[in-house]
């Protein structure tokens, strides 16, 4: 079975699909198997991509780190299902946006849009988010739609960091990564002398064609710099947001993902397992947890090949994390497709192709 891992992942390099691609999957807490082909980096150097390349695992962000960190914020009394932004962020009160819940935004039903470049809407200035983020209009009524919004993880992101005093990368290290042991293997803004990082595009191209098209000065996108993340909004917060930010190996993304297995793990308990993995939109969209979609949604990256109650995530970098939890099996697709010029190729047949070969299904 590894060997035919290793020979999708060397033909999607081949094929120019990604530079290079790492990928992991099995039972925990130490049934993995590891594949690595291609290319981290194409320059100014370059090296292959191994089972410790770190990748910038953008959304990826939203179910390890935001959503975690609500679940403890749960357990703690410092958050609620109900609590609204406006109890939290004062400065958005009187506004439609006071009014929206941690739960709509944990299940993307806020109404709030999928993306805004922050950085231009403040003027550059990250201490005039919470603020400006007053001034968002809702394109559906909360509650009525799912709308993928990473406008609304910035917001969960800083709410966390307002009831802890704390700034998110911290937060995530004290509370998830220290318990769990795999602080050399996941992280917010990592050390680039010591982690092998792969590049991504080497200039923020998409952004800077999306803020036009939004009709927003591209000016103002944040500058790239390796151990940054591709994301603009999270680089304008300092490299650690809500939506984006998360860098990590497979072998990391695995441990916590592997959290939310029934049952429980070692940092989360079996209630909060199941109220994170159920579906909580039905009859909408996308079928949705908190943090996590669920493979029942059509089109999803899942395949055929899991189960509609498996839970994951997709990455615009070209990252990807899904559980199964009927199996108890985890999967980890980790590809550095935006380098060098930031192409936008879909990675979705890629993926279910994966999870076929690693479940076990005849190729």
């Amino acid at each position: 079975m590894q060997n035919s891992v290793h020979e999708l992942l060397r033909r999607a390099c081949l094929a120019g699909l990604t530079p290079g691609a790492v990928a992991g999957w099995g039972r925990p807490p130490a049934a993995y198997e590891f594949a690595a082909e291609g290319r981290a980096t194409l320059f100014p150097t370059t090296f292959r991509a191994q089972q410790s390349t770190w990748f910038d695992l953008a959304s990826l962000t939203k179910p390890l780190a935001t959503a975690t960190l609500c679940l403890l914020a749960f357990r703690s009394g410092e958050l609620g299902q109900a609590t609204t932004v406006g109890e939290v962020l004062t400065e958005v009160r009187g506004t439609p946006v006071a009014q929206l819940t941690v739960r709509q935004l944990l299940t993307h039903t806020s109404g709030l849009p999928a993306w805004l470049p922050l950085y231009a809407l403040c003027e550059g200035r990250p201490e005039l988010v919470p603020a400006r983020t007053s001034t968002v209009s809702l394109i559906a009524p909360p509650g009525s739609r799912v709308v993928y919004s990473c406008v609304g993880y910035v917001m969960l992101g800083l709410m966390l960091q307002r009831i802890s005093h704390q700034d998110l990368e911290s937060l995530f290290r004290s509370l998830v990564v220290r318990p769990l042991g795999i602080a050399e293997s996941i992280g917010f803004r990592p050390d680039i002398a010591r982690c092998q990082l792969a590049a991504g595009a080497t200039s923020p191209v998409v952004e800077r064609r999306l803020c036009l098209e939004a009709g927003f000065s591209p000016d103002f996108v944040p500058a790239y710099r390796p151990g940054l993340p591709d994301d603009g909004n999270a680089r304008f917060l300092g490299g650690a947001a809500g939506n984006a930010g998360l860098f990590g190996t497979a072998a990391g993304i695995l441990a916590l993902a592997t959290e939310y297995l029934p049952g429980g793990g070692r940092l989360l308990t079996e209630s909060e397992v199941a109220e994170a993995t159920s579906n909580h939109t039905q009859g909408k969209e996308q079928a949705r947890g908190f943090g996590w979609q669920l493979a029942a949604s059509p089109g999803c990256s899942a395949g055929p090949s899991l189960p509609p109650e498996a839970f994951g995530h997709t990455g615009f970098t070209g990252v990807s994390t899904w559980v199964d939890p009927l199996r108890c099996r985890g999967w980890v697709l980790l590809t550095n497709r935006l380098h060098p010029g930031g192409r936008e190729l879909d990675l979705h047949p890629l993926r279910r192709r994966f999870h076929s070969i690693a479940v076990g299904m005849p190729t």
